[in-house]
């Protein structure tokens, strides 16, 4: 799912879509939620449209090569900064795992993976996702976001 979807295929600025208050609070969440897991996260001047990066992910799935992809990808993202909207980034990353990158770029631009993208989102909002990642337990119950470890204990208790 797209976490923006209205992201223009550039990208956007940070600031163009928050406050910079907010962005600080937000990296400051993110940086003590992941400091205990060894993850870090870099500042991101700029909110990159995932479109293509998905995209690639589905091409990656079906090379039985999706877990590797997804952590290089999100190592990229969040703690190198880099605009997975790029599709010379995309390419580092998959030549990095492993994967074709000829026949990656030849899915991308025959949009191969689109209406799989398609189908997920409406799925997503049919569920009533609303943000990334959301975890589901059990048929009515999710938990939305990077939360605590007790937020899942607690929902898996009640569930």
């Amino acid at each position: 799912m797209e976490i923006h979807p209205e992201t223009p295929l550039e990208g956007t600025a940070m600031t163009m879509r928050f406050r910079p208050e907010d962005i600080e609070r937000m990296m400051e969440q993110l940086r003590s939620r992941g400091a205990p897991f060894g993850i870090t996260f870099a500042d991101r001047p700029l909110l990159s449209n995932s479109n293509l990066a998905l995209q690639a992910a589905e091409f990656a799935r079906d090379q039985n090569l999706f877990y590797p992809f997804h952590v290089a990808l999100f190592t990229a993202y969040f703690s190198h900064g880099l605009d997975i909207g790029n599709i010379d980034v995309l390419a580092m990353i998959a030549k990095d795992v492993g994967l074709d990158v000829q026949a990656m770029k030849q899915a991308l631009q025959n949009k191969k993976y689109l209406l799989r993208l398609e189908a997920v989102q409406k799925e997503a909002t049919v569920r009533g996702v609303t943000g990334v990642p959301t975890f589901f337990i059990g048929d009515k119950k999710s938990v939305v976001g990077a939360q605590p470890l007790d937020v899942f204990r607690k929902a898996l208790r009640s569930a």
